[in-house]
């Protein structure tokens, strides 16, 4: 009996030592919105993670640690609610966070998660503020505004060779910063005018009247801002008024949702949105989500939330520790391959090194249309 007492002793101190729990739970949080007109995008989140820990789980898991538990955060896109979720997550006992999803909960909220040095990893916020505050424990897995606008910005002059350019934003922090970052690459360039800027309101259903008038402008090509479900309703609305203008969009509306809701509408409709390498990990990973919950699409934003959660698994069991230092220099310090969005290489901001293609709706599907990078067509 003494001998398996000593046994135990050292085995409960070298947990401690090392920074790892023995047979205990491994906590880990999210932050996405589960309720208000974006609870779709922040379930696709929560689900991306959960399927992320039981194939970690199934994979043999983290020494020390007979159980991953993730705990959700409600962010509903907004930022006091979203910081009160972060909070409660710190006080939970997690050792990293995957969220947020809209900026304007996401920087906020990784300000108590900042200063409780927590690894947070955002699977869908674009601003550039993320990432540009120096914080060094918060990464993020999708690009950033600034490449997103230049992409469009190039599909626009060399691509469509529009010379007039419409914007309409719903004055949330991601929204405003793609439209920020496109006027100031168009201005730089010369070759694209801006003609208007419009605003909505989010959760608003009827846009009616900033469509008339820019019906009025034609303008060669409008830019939506939004998020869904006002990117579907707003392609339908264009529809009815007859506006010819081209249409583009961004990675908020690149989803099932879009098509499903707006329907023959999004027919021709531009987005940007990374494009990911058709890998066994991808289908193994569309697979396995699809069963986990029962649907036959998975959200874009799912996918990122899964390799979020992944390469902080990943990280934890590579440094050994839990301890946040420890942490972030494994996820700064490695390639993660095997990734379902692409490899994943974060640089000393937290950022990846991740570009943009364009994106039209064909057949109503999400088809590759044309590569900024290097100017082809698909």
């Amino acid at each position: 009996m003494k001998k398996i007492g000593v046994f135990l002793l050292c085995l409960a101190l070298v947990a401690g030592v090392s920074g790892m729990a023995f047979g205990k739970t491994l906590k880990i949080g999210t932050l996405s919105p589960l309720t208000g007109p974006y609870a779709q995008d922040g379930t696709d989140i929560l689900q991306g993670v959960k399927t992320a820990v039981a194939v970690f789980e199934k994979a043999g898991g983290i020494p020390g640690y007979d159980k991953i538990e993730v705990l959700p955060g409600d962010s509903a896109c907004d930022g006091g609610k979203a910081t009160m979720a972060a909070n409660k997550l710190i006080n939970s006992g997690v050792v990293g966070v995957v969220g947020a999803y809209c900026s304007s909960a996401t920087i906020p909220a990784s300000v108590p998660l900042h200063e409780a040095n927590i690894v947070q990893i955002t699977p869908a916020s674009t601003h550039t503020d993320v990432t540009a505050r120096g914080y060094k424990q918060i990464f993020r897995m999708c690009p950033r505004d600034d490449v997103q606008a230049w992409s469009t910005v190039r599909f626009l002059e060399d691509g469509l060779k529009a010379k007039t350019l419409a914007l309409i934003d719903d004055r949330q922090t991601y929204t405003v910063g793609l439209t920020e970052n496109i006027t100031k690459f168009a201005k730089e360039n010369g070759k694209v005018k801006i003609v208007a800027l419009e605003h909505i309101t989010p959760g608003d259903k009827d846009f009616t009247a900033v469509l008339t008038k820019l019906k009025r402008i034609n303008p060669d090509v409008i830019y939506m801002s939004v998020y869904q479900p006002e990117g579907s309703l707003m392609v339908r609305q264009m529809q009815a008024l007859g506006i010819k203008s081209k249409l583009i969009s961004e990675d908020a509306v690149f989803h099932p949702k879009f098509l499903e809701v707006g329907g023959k509408a999004t027919e021709g409709v531009y987005l940007t949105f990374a494009k990911a390498p058709e890998t066994k990990e991808r289908k193994d990973f569309e697979k396995t989500y699809k069963a986990m919950w029962h649907v036959d699409k998975i959200g874009s934003y799912g996918y990122y939330a899964y390799d979020a959660a992944m390469v902080l698994l990943k990280a934890i069991k590579k440094a050994g520790t839990t301890k946040t230092d420890a942490v972030v220099k494994a996820l700064r310090g490695t390639t993660w391959t095997g990734m379902v969005s692409g490899d994943v290489k974060f640089d000393e901001k937290g950022d990846r090194k991740l570009a943009h293609i364009i994106w039209v709706v064909k057949g109503g599907k999400f088809v590759p249309y044309w590569n900024p990078l290097t100017g082809k067509y698909f």
